[in-house]
């Protein structure tokens, strides 16, 4: 009678750590970070300030896009962040101390003319603030698809120099009397 006991104790251990011992060795998932939304999120650990839900919002062919990002500068001193896409042109944001720039809310996005990226890809970008030497990121580029992106799409107006059309009236000129 005692075996049976011990036996049907040591079953139900058994039952129980295979049914549950897997989470002894297996990480928590609701513990690793990871940006919530479509973006990245970029920080230098030398640098003042940090990125948040880094994104491109491009024109269908990529030859035109919109950076969007919150700018964060928790630090007690005003800071630069300096934006970097490897050809030759960089942007420069300035952010008040302990202030976000919110950049396609709150401020203008950062306008990239000559992207070469369709949405979908990503575009690696490096983001330098401080004296750091700045950190490499790659920023998905995304379509005005989404509802909450479409007014976010680089305007087709801006694509070209040359002058946009004026309409012109063709009706005949009133009779003079």
């Amino acid at each position: 009678m005692k075996s049976r006991l011990v036996a049907s104790a040591a079953l139900s251990a058994l039952v129980l750590l295979g049914a549950t011992g897997c989470t002894f060795i297996t990480p928590q998932s609701t513990k690793i970070e990871y940006p919530a939304s479509d973006g990245v999120n970029i920080s230098d650990a030398d640098g003042p300030i940090d990125v948040r839900n880094a994104l491109v919002i491009a024109t269908e062919d990529g030859s035109i896009g919109n950076f969007i990002a919150a700018v964060v500068n928790p630090t007690e001193e005003s800071a630069t962040l300096t934006i970097s896409l490897g050809d030759g042109n960089d942007f420069k944001v300035t952010v008040p101390a302990g202030e976000t720039k919110s950049l396609g809310a709150d401020e203008e996005p950062l306008r990239i003319v000559g992207l070469d990226t369709k949405p979908g890809a990503t575009v690696e970008m490096h983001f330098q603030s401080g004296d750091s030497t700045g950190v490499k990121a790659d920023v998905p580029v995304l379509d005005g698809s989404l509802p909450y992106y479409s007014d976010l799409v680089p305007s087709e107006s801006v694509r070209t120099s040359a002058p946009t059309p004026m309409p012109t009236d063709t009706a005949a000129p009133a009779p003079s009397e």
